[in-house]
């Protein structure tokens, strides 16, 4: 029997600096061709969650399992977690001086398949493929020429970040608030990108605040985070009760 399943994570607990438990025991499916949303108040453990999925090495996990096609990746670096199929697009996109955009993506895409024993690719031919992806989120070339996000605004740094959860193809592409400082046109433009990419072979996991990007992007789960767990799940239908009512709605049925 075929395995559809990306995603497992199962009692997962986690600190930060090994202080204070952020995550509570977090158990959540993620099958392949679904897009799942987390949403939630601030301080809920949202984007902790997409940062210990990813590995970021701040966060320390004392208990559970993250498993990715099966597989434990639960003590991974996260290099290693990026290598295997983890994309997570970033809140707040660093600028990074002296280290060129188109340079930058080459590398990431030039290590990532050397790691999983594909050819790489040479300037030549690795610029034909980024300048064709970046004419589909309608990011001017003169962006891959400047230094990573440097100058950058908002929408184009997260365009950037678009740009390289497609050029990476990733198996589970977790946007962390992918929708946080765009005008509605950037964020058409954004949303169209992300459902284009989406496949029956991938999944994708939405972090978001609001409403607004679920109406173009429509996901299968909603998953509400509270105090370092998910206290209710149910279909995109939650949005717009959340919209109307706001998290009080949760709480109370959430009780039931």
């Amino acid at each position: 029997m075929t395995n559809h399943q990306i995603l497992k994570i199962e009692n997962l607990q986690a600190t930060v600096n090994n202080k204070d438990m952020l995550l509570k025991g977090i158990n959540l499916s993620i099958n392949r061709g679904e897009v799942h949303a987390i949403m939630g108040k601030n301080g809920s453990g949202k984007s902790t969650l997409a940062k210990v999925i990813a590995g970021h090495p701040k966060y320390h996990i004392t208990k559970g399992k993250i498993l990715l096609n099966q597989q434990d990746i639960t003590r991974e670096e996260a290099t290693t977690r990026s290598h295997k199929g983890i994309f997570l697009a970033f809140q707040y996109p660093v600028e990074i001086p002296g280290v060129n955009n188109i340079d930058f993506l080459r590398l990431a895409y030039n290590s990532n398949r050397k790691a999983n024993q594909d050819e790489e690719l040479d300037p030549l031919t690795f610029f034909e493929l980024i300048n064709t992806k970046s004419k589909t989120i309608e990011m001017q070339s003169h962006f891959l020429s400047r230094n990573v996000n440097e100058g950058f605004s908002g929408g184009e740094k997260k365009k950037n970040e678009i740009l390289q959860m497609d050029l990476l193809n990733a198996q589970l592409a977790i946007l962390d608030e992918i929708d946080s400082g765009l005008d509605i046109d950037a964020l058409k433009i954004i949303a169209k990108q992300i459902n284009q990419f989406k496949h029956k072979y991938n999944s994708i996991l939405i972090i978001t605040h609001y409403k607004r990007l679920l109406e173009y992007i429509i996901p299968d789960y909603i998953h509400i985070m509270d105090k370092g767990n998910i206290i209710y799940t149910g279909n995109s239908e939650i949005a717009n009760k959340l919209e109307k009512h706001g998290y009080e709605y949760i709480n109370k049925i959430s009780k039931i």
